[in-house]
């Protein structure tokens, strides 16, 4: 177990919550809260070379592309509204340019970065994806230990969508992330929020604790702190309102409810209606620039 918080190295780690991984293998997990910077912990961490199986599963759907019954439809149904709307935020008042999407999956926004001009890269950590990467749009994906050996100040762009949290060393990353960026580019990190309603709604059934895969559990206080101690500066932050759905039609599958999707229907909506007013949609996109 931690004894002291990764993220502000304090020893003010807390109980939060007792949680099963609902998604597979059914394992039992807790997750600490530090009271000094909030961040949310996992514990434990599964080995490096044990984490690997978390993911073994063909529903597993950012990896997958599985199409097979209704939560991956629903999944891929929103996935595709997503992209173009995400492509539109990410590059607002950039010049086409390099762009690197880190946990790229099977390339689905790479695709349409490439497809609108930039010069893509991407890095995805499963094997099985990097290939789905390359046969779906002739991109070729690396591990994401490539990073290290990327040339400094290259891209104008580098997305992180629902990554930063599966990350053991999440400094490490920015670091490497700050040292490829280009002075003057963006970063854009997208997160699950757990100061969301539907976070405080669904408790440990919550899908974006999705534990062991999501190692660290963010809300803007916590991603704050986190982010401040970067040269980096904050350009602002924007909601990712489908989230809500998705989120929520796992959760009610997770709680054994019928009429899952009626339920998260209903949910999904009420939760971005409170977030309308408190600014903590289910999952928020960040933006930073590098100073030039």
């Amino acid at each position: 177990m931690q004894k002291c918080c990764p993220i502000c190295q304090t020893d003010t780690l807390v109980p939060a919550l007792h949680i099963l991984d609902y998604f597979l293998t059914q394992e039992e997990f807790d997750i600490l809260q530090c009271t000094n910077c909030e961040v949310l912990i996992t514990q434990p961490f599964p080995s490096a070379d044990k984490m690997g199986l978390y993911y073994d599963s063909g529903e597993y759907f950012s990896h997958g592309g599985n199409n097979k019954g209704l939560i991956p439809k629903v999944y891929n149904f929103i996935k595709e509204v997503n992209i173009k709307n995400k492509y539109k935020q990410v590059t607002r008042d950039l010049t086409i340019g390099k762009v690197l999407d880190i946990g790229c999956g099977i390339g689905d926004f790479l695709g349409y970065c490439k497809k609108a001009g930039w010069k893509v890269s991407g890095l995805e950590p499963n094997e099985q994806a990097r290939k789905m990467v390359l046969k779906n749009f002739q991109i070729e994906a690396e591990d994401v230990s490539k990073i290290s050996s990327m040339a400094e100040d290259q891209f104008d762009l580098v997305t992180l969508f629902h990554v930063l949290e599966h990350v053991a060393e999440p400094k490490n990353m920015v670091s490497e992330i700050l040292r490829i960026l280009k002075p003057g580019g963006r970063l854009v990190i997208a997160l699950p929020n757990n100061a969301s309603w539907d976070a405080k709604y669904y408790v440990e059934y919550w899908a974006a604790w999705d534990v062991p895969r999501h190692l660290f559990h963010f809300n803007p206080k916590s991603i704050s702190f986190f982010m401040n101690r970067f040269p980096l500066k904050e350009e602002m932050i924007k909601p990712m309102v489908w989230d809500a759905f998705y989120v929520s039609l796992l959760s009610e599958k997770f709680k054994g409810k019928s009429m899952p999707l009626a339920r998260a229907a209903f949910r999904g909506v009420y939760s971005n209606w409170k977030a309308n007013q408190t600014g903590n949609y289910s999952s928020l996109m960040y933006f930073y620039r590098k100073p030039i």
